[in-house]
């Protein structure tokens, strides 16, 4: 490491102002910052540093998803190998399948919104923030195994340039930049991202899994309760009843890293271990959610099947839990106030469930339900500030 400064020091001042490769020296500052932390110091003022910066944040949230995107790719083989009607699962031939997967969609969303990201900062003569580096992992994790790799090319584009970009890059977009590009998918693609057809691994890659045939169908949980007639169970591909510990493991049908909640809860205790994800806003959704399954479960109607799901299952299922935990902790998004958070991440929760149960055409609301509340986070926030503001002006009236 020692050597390849010494090289990065030598060739520097080439993509400083005056040197050959000036144009590139947002590139060159985004790529020495990734490998080495920058000392540089502040030529005036008075700061306060601690050793915590974006990149380190980023790194850190990509690790705490780790576990959820290895469980995904075992998951994948996995799903794919029952489908074929195997009876043995051996485990690095299912981990090989899904690593083949998702490695063409994660290479398709790094380089499409990294290189938006290199051109913007380089057109505005600005650092590359690290940003991306947790988004461009999210993207395929939220996504089904059998999305086209061109739609998630066209979909990160539009979300990393109109969500992200035209408000001033990273830290100054107001949703969720990985959500949004999943809402782009599922809005102006429906059929590939819903239904029964997408969400199983239908090809063998490298000699690794079994092709299915065209016909093949597999449905998800919510996808089955979506169409029941009332109460029903869920099953499997080969019709076997699904059980809550194969639901909280992620041995069911779903987006790619969406389905373990065991894993998802690992994630969340590195994020809080670490100080990046609050607390509050995680078990605020959570509540919200056992809130709202609870009054759904009790009034449960033949009309709406989903209301008849435990607790339990309503947070093991579809991407609820991930999005408690990895999406509406978002900081730049989220409720920034103490009180704030609690009612951002209630609402989160309830809302979630909300959509799940009672809109039959969208059986999977988690999505939607964090939008939402990034929309409304900063209303949040300011009534929550003015409040305080009043009851202090009464205190000192009084």
């Amino acid at each position: 490491m020692k050597s390849l400064k010494k090289y990065l020091d030598k060739i520097k001042p080439q993509f400083e102002p005056g040197g050959k490769l000036h144009a590139f020296q947002s590139v060159f500052d985004g790529f020495e910052t990734f490998l080495f932390t920058p000392n540089e110091t502040s030529k005036s003022g008075v700061h306060i540093h601690d050793s915590r910066d974006s990149k380190r944040t980023m790194i850190i949230v990509v690790l705490a998803l780790m576990p959820c995107l290895l469980m995904g790719m075992y998951n994948a083989g996995y799903q794919n190998w029952l489908a074929a009607g195997q009876t043995e699962f051996p485990f690095w031939q299912l981990m090989g399948y899904g690593f083949f997967s998702i490695l063409p969609a994660i290479v398709v969303t790094y380089v499409v919104g990294l290189g938006i990201e290199f051109i913007v900062a380089q057109w505005r003569g600005e650092e590359i923030q690290e940003g991306f580096l947790v988004t461009g992992i999210l993207i395929p994790m939220i996504c089904p195994i059998e999305t086209p790799l061109w739609m998630l090319a066209v979909a990160t584009a539009f979300s990393v340039i109109f969500a992200k970009e035209v408000f001033g890059g990273t830290g100054y977009n107001i949703v969720n930049i990985a959500l949004i590009t999943r809402a782009f998918l599922f809005f102006a693609y429906p059929a590939s991202m819903s239904g029964d057809m997408v969400f199983i691994g239908r090809d063998s890659i490298l000699g690794l899994g079994f092709n299915l045939p065209d016909t093949f169908t597999g449905a998800t949980p919510l996808g089955q309760i979506a169409t029941a007639t009332g109460a029903t169970q869920i099953v499997n591909i080969n019709g076997e009843v699904t059980t809550l510990w194969d639901m909280f493991l992620g041995l069911i049908p779903g987006s790619f890293g969406e389905t373990s909640t065991l894993c998802i809860l690992v994630g969340a205790l590195i994020l809080l271990s670490t100080g990046i994800a609050d607390w509050r806003i995680i078990v605020s959704v959570f509540v919200g959610g056992v809130v709202m399954s609870l009054i759904a479960n009790w009034t449960a109607t033949a009309t709406y099947p989903a209301s008849f799901l435990s607790v339990g299952e309503q947070l093991c299922l579809g991407g609820f839990a991930f999005a408690a935990v990895f999406m509406a902790t978002d900081p730049v998004t989220a409720a920034r106030t103490t009180v704030g958070k609690y009612i951002y991440g209630f609402l989160v929760g309830v809302i979630a469930i909300l959509i799940r149960n009672y809109n039959s055409g969208y059986p999977e609301g988690a999505m939607l339900a964090v939008l939402l509340m990034n929309v409304f986070a900063p209303l949040i926030d300011y009534c929550v500030v003015q409040a305080n503001i009043n009851r202090r002006l009464k205190r000192i009236k009084a």
